[in-house]
């Protein structure tokens, strides 16, 4: 653990001892509660098993952050209040967080009781209330943490373990360089996922707040800093390092940012497609420049989070300015990292399914553990999260791309759920600069970016809707259907939209024109049902 001296000695070793002794399982209880491999709820030693040799390393009076889960009260049903017809983005919001909030102060109250009586202070890193999950972090001594553990409303406790970032970098065909293209023309993988044709249509994503986790982003670049929403519930840094401004040391997540929204040197023009709408300058490299963003850093300069961190960081997105009555969490969420190596890791899951939820999609990035099969990394293998792999500018898999099956969900799951642009991308870079980069971190934010477009059209998706909607309309890659290379296909904003909205391809047949040879000119744009074909004429841009 990082800042967490293990101090191997003989003084630790007899504590550990001493301590398992009030905390011996029932006759036959480990064998039964390890079954499946959840912990048995009456055996304190089973619940400790993730952290056992921490503790036994610890110095008399020493501490340690852990990580403990409570179990949902009896009376709980399986989820928290989902979205229904007659509730508003903010009902389904409040609702959600309010209901979480009561769950885990209805599970902590032997437990807060505890540490009180232990000179814990709630507010303080001592004990981090972690609603979201139904958790508290806790720093304590190690007989503190047994004592936590021999609570029969605490499920598990588990290290608050260091988490290292990992960005695919260079990892490409012999082929591959940085794409080129004509004057302002929009860059490939925006062309590609069709974000300029929602453009012409007025979509910029404005209304639409989206989300990054990731390793901050430099608010002064000039394509950021005007989308940036401001004030104090649009920015976080668990580690408190930067506590009121976003800041970015590594880069990675400012050119995750500017995929989503970054602007063309921070202007929106006047478009033709309707009277007062905004279009980004034809060289704009954010898939929804009008769209506003939020962050939280979870990663620190050395590339390294904490798991407390995370979760942290998780349930601020839920709640930014501490007010469940105020629906101030972002529409979209984009997570472009993912825990080391292929597997299943469930530690996020409850996170992430809290936002669910909640209405929120979880975008994540597919991971850069390809190319072999059933590489799916966690928590985009996670069946509430949605995968996104990457692509190139030739619509050929990137090689770094995870595939599935997927290692969380079973294996009738497909993973990733579609793939979109993923290498030379170009995007916003530190001090102002531009950068390409490449791997699924890059992919991801395009999916990100491309809901907060449809979304700004269509607010009342909810998250399940969006990503069937995603799924359905996605441009199909190799062999016919869904597979795990590719998933459902390459992201189609535009067949999206046209999906959602009363828009048809009306094709013009325009007669001989004097000596000339007949002229055939097929008109390409998806209008309403109602217009006739001399009003499509007219709407041409």
């Amino acid at each position: 653990m990082s800042g967490v001296p293990v101090v191997q000695s003989a003084l630790g070793v007899i504590l550990f001892c001493a301590l398992l002794v009030g905390v011996t399982c029932p006759s036959g209880a480990r064998a039964e509660g390890r079954r499946d491999g959840v912990p048995n709820p009456e055996c304190a030693e089973d619940k400790l098993a993730a952290v056992r040799p921490l503790l036994a390393g610890l110095d008399a009076g020493e501490t340690v952050t852990v990580i403990v889960l409570f179990r949902d009260p009896e009376h709980a049903s399986g989820g928290v209040g989902r979205a229904t017809g007659e509730q508003s983005r903010a009902e389904r919001l409040s609702t959600v967080v309010k209901e979480l909030q009561a769950r885990a102060a209805a599970s902590q109250r032997s437990a807060q009781r505890l540490l009180r009586a232990r000179g814990l202070r709630q507010g303080t890193q001592e004990i981090v209330t972690l609603w979201m999950i139904n958790g508290l972090g806790v720093t304590a001594p190690a007989e503190v943490i047994y004592k936590l553990a021999e609570l029969p409303e605490v499920v598990q406790v588990l290290p608050n373990r260091e988490i290292v970032g990992r960005w695919e970098k260079g990892r490409l065909s012999e082929d591959a360089r940085a794409p080129e293209r004509e004057g302002n023309a929009p860059t490939w993988n925006l062309a590609h996922v069709g974000a300029p044709a929602l453009w012409q249509r007025g979509l910029l994503g404005e209304g639409i707040v989206v989300a990054s986790l990731d390793t901050g982003v430099d608010v002064d670049h000039p394509d950021l800093v005007e989308g940036w929403r401001g004030g104090g519930n649009s920015w976080f840094d668990p580690y408190g390092e930067f506590p009121s401004w976003p800041v970015d040391v590594d880069g990675h997540g400012t050119a995750v940012m500017g995929v989503m929204v970054g602007r063309a040197r921070g202007c929106l023009s006047q478009s033709k497609a309707s009277e007062g709408a905004r279009a980004p300058e034809e060289g704009g490299i954010g898939v929804a420049p009008g769209a506003q963003w939020i962050a939280a850093r979870i990663f620190r300069g050395d590339n390294k989070a904490t798991a407390l961190a995370i979760h942290q960081a998780f349930q601020w997105l839920l709640d930014p300015d501490g007010n469940p009555d105020t629906p101030d969490a972002p529409h979209v969420v984009n997570g472009s990292w993912s825990l080391a190596g292929a597997g299943c890791a469930l530690e996020f899951q409850r996170d992430v399914r809290a936002l669910r939820e909640a209405g929120i999609l979880p975008v994540f990035a597919a991971g850069n553990a390809g190319p072999g099969p059933a590489t799916s990394t966690s928590p985009a293998n996670y069946p509430e999260a949605f995968a996104v792999g990457a692509t190139d500018e030739r619509e050929r898999l990137y090689e770094g791309s995870s595939r599935g099956p997927a290692a969380c969900g079973g294996e009738e799951k497909i993973f990733p759920d579609l793939v979109a642009p993923g290498v030379l991308v170009r995007t916003t870079g530190l001090q102002g600069g531009y950068t390409y980069e490449t791997g699924t971190s890059m992919a991801a934010p395009h999916v990100a970016g491309g809901l907060a477009l449809l979304l700004s059209a269509f607010p009342d998706l909810d998250a399940d809707e969006q990503a069937e909607l995603l799924r359905r309309t996605a441009a199909d890659l190799g062999p016919p259907g869904a597979d795990n290379e590719s998933g459902y296909g390459r992201l189609d904003l535009l067949a999206a939209y046209r999906r959602l909205s009363s828009e048809v391809v009306v094709s013009l047949f325009l007669p001989q024109v004097g000596n000339e040879a007949p002229l055939i000119r097929p008109y390409s744009s998806y209008l309403p049902l109602i217009w006739s074909a001399q009003e499509a004429i007219e709407r041409r841009d």
